[in-house]
């Protein structure tokens, strides 16, 4: 039986996919390739030695993927597809309503359809708002301050009424904090569209020369160095708790959310000069006026992983940085 992994040729996905062909799983990806490359296909044969089945299709689209279970014999979904810029999501809301929201609603219709009811789903901290004091752990009351958080919550909100609805979905809703880094051997890594929404491949391209500098949002906050903190956790990593949500399905009833993160917090300024230590490059920044609804410190409380999952975060951030520029380093414009 095979996996299908929406949005696999992603950033997160990737990742995922490759460490599903080591365990020798037979995957379909799906993806509509807005946000991402067929290459990654290549790379990722580079680095297991094993093809993977790909279907360009989009989840909004009902057809297409009838068409996609009617062929594939698939026992469960991780669904990572989606819009995910919470800068853009203000600018157009109607996109990422329809795409993160219409698109899951249409998936999860076709996963009952054809009785696929075992379901890895991509959230995020973001659901956690900002008025909740971190260390944010699953029980903490969710808010969202953007149309991006908000499509997060809403397909939570439709994922726990579908539980509710039927014992026989189960369902890892899987919290991300801020995944950085790229697999060791530099082949795939974050490859964003533009100017980066997020901090480490902006940092990168300052480094390798396709940005002139670093914008960072106030340096007031009341932390030891007066820049935002945030836990920012290795993409393997993350990818290696999708194989663990996996495997643990079976044990899962209803619809569990579950916090991805290291349980540590790094500041903006300690990335920045890691960076700098690593590449030998200099990293030229400003310091600009702090965002609408930023906060000091996010960091998780990830002990619901390790208890359920048997999971955890173990890349420490010279790994993280050291990755991240071997792959930006290796790849100056990605993947073209």
């Amino acid at each position: 039986m095979s996996l299908l992994i929406t949005g696999g040729t992603g950033y997160i996905g990737s990742h995922t996919v490759v460490e599903l062909l080591k365990l020798d799983k037979d995957i379909i990806i799906v993806d509509n390739l807005v946000n991402s490359s067929t290459k990654v296909l290549d790379r990722i044969k580079q680095i297991t030695g094993k093809p993977v089945t790909f279907i360009e299709a989009d989840i909004c689209d009902i057809q297409g993927m009838e068409h996609v279970f009617e062929q594939n014999d698939i026992e469960a979904v991780i669904h990572f597809a989606g819009l995910k810029s919470v800068g853009e999501s203000s600018q157009e809301p109607m996109s990422y309503y329809h795409n993160n929201v219409v698109g899951s609603i249409a998936l999860f219709q076709v996963m009952a359809k054809h009785n696929v009811k075992n379901l890895v789903f991509s959230s995020s901290a973001t659901v956690y708002g900002e008025n909740n004091i971190s260390p944010l752990d699953e029980s903490m009351p969710t808010s969202a301050t953007n149309p991006y958080g908000q499509t997060k919550l809403m397909i939570e909100s439709i994922l726990f009424d579908l539980a509710k609805s039927d014992s026989d979905w189960s369902i890892a809703c899987l919290r991300y904090f801020n995944p950085i880094g790229a697999h060791e051997t530099g082949l795939i890594g974050e490859n964003p569209n533009g100017i980066p929404n997020n901090l480490l491949p902006y940092v990168a391209q300052v480094a390798v020369g396709r940005l002139a500098q670093l914008q960072i949002f106030g340096d007031d906050y009341d932390t030891e160095d007066g820049t935002g903190v945030r836990d920012y956790i290795h993409v393997v990593d993350l990818a290696l708790g999708h194989v663990k949500a996996l495997e643990k399905l079976s044990t899962i009833s209803g619809c569990q959310p579950i916090n991805l993160g290291t349980g540590q917090g790094t500041s903006v300024l300690e990335i920045v000069n890691t960076f700098k230590e690593v590449s030998g490059k200099n990293i030229a920044y400003k310091i600009v006026p702090r965002r609408a609804g930023d906060i000091a410190n996010v960091f998780a409380n990830a002990s619901i992983a390790n208890e359920l999952l048997n999971w955890q975060a173990t890349r420490n951030l010279q790994v993280m940085i050291e990755d991240t520029w071997r792959w930006q380093s290796e790849n100056p414009n990605g993947f073209e």
